[in-house]
This record gives C-alpha cells, sequence and structure tokens, in this order.
C-alpha cells in the first residue's frame, strides 16, 4: 500500500459533496495507507460545527460524519513526536504549526501529503518540499 498523508479538506470531501470529492473518496479504496497527525479529528469537529452553524448541516449529520470518520482507515500519528520539526517548516514558510504538522508527517515517512487547501498547496509547491505535497485538483493518484 502506497502512504498518504490527508488533511481535513480531503477527509471531509469523504463525507460531504464538494468539488474533487471523487479523488478523494479514491483514497479510500484501500490502496493507499492514510496517514493523518492527530489534529485531524478536531480539525474535521471544527469545519462540522462551522457548517451546522451556517445551517449547511443538521447537529445530527454532523454528529454521524464525525462517528464515520472515526471508523475511517486512517491511521492517526501523534502530534508530539511531529511538533519541532512543523515549527521549522512553519517558520520556513510562513504557515502554520497545525498545517506544517501534516507537511512534517509526509517528510519524516517520506510519502506524500495531499490536501485540498490550494493556497497551502501553493505556498509549498516552488520550495524543497514541493515534492512531498500535492493539491488535490492536481492529484492524479501517483
Amino acid at each position: 500500500m502506497t502512504p498518504i498523508v490527508v488533511d481535513s479538506s480531503v477527509a471531509m470531501k469523504w463525507f460531504v459533496p464538494e468539488a474533487f470529492s471523487d479523488r478523494a473518496v479514491r483514497f479510500l479504496s484501500g490502496d493507499y495507507e492514510l496517514l493523518a497527525p492527530d489534529l485531524l479529528i478536531p480539525e474535521c469537529g471544527n469545519v462540522l460545527w462551522k457548517r451546522i452553524a451556517r445551517n449547511e448541516l443538521a447537529a445530527d449529520e454532523g454528529r454521524d460524519i464525525l462517528k464515520a470518520l472515526g471508523r475511517a482507515p486512517v491511521k492517526i500519528v501523534g502530534s508530539q513526536l511531529l511538533v519541532e520539526p512543523a515549527l521549522e517548516i512553519a517558520t520556513a514558510f510562513k504557515r502554520t504549526v497545525y498545517d506544517a504538522l501534516y507537511v512534517a508527517l509526509a517528510v519524516t515517512r517520506g510519502c506524500l501529503f495531499v490536501t485540498a487547501d490550494d493556497r497551502l498547496a501553493g505556498a509549498l509547491a516552488m520550495g524543497p518540499l514541493r515534492s512531498s505535497v500535492r493539491a488535490l485538483a492536481e492529484w492524479d493518484g501517483r
């Protein structure tokens, strides 16, 4: 299986139809070892809270999605060992430590981080981390 780091922008597309949800759902095929820092769960919870507050989702739907996320085939990795390299990445690329945790996980595992956050992917696309980060819109399954 090919290891891939995914963030909340990808994981939410598994449950809420949006642009490129079809690409995100392909990660659930069983061909990938999905990885994410433990930040994934609270980030998804926050996205759900925002959607509920904007009446885009009912509270019951949000709870059901959060439960389904807990059953998704994602290996959750503790942030404690990632926070130092994440701080270095955040400082060097002027990104948040939250975003940099995903990048740090991909770098330390020698795999790709796929995100639907085009601004994040774009900020890293021209630098030394370009081979570690891919926008979901540009991901072709390899």
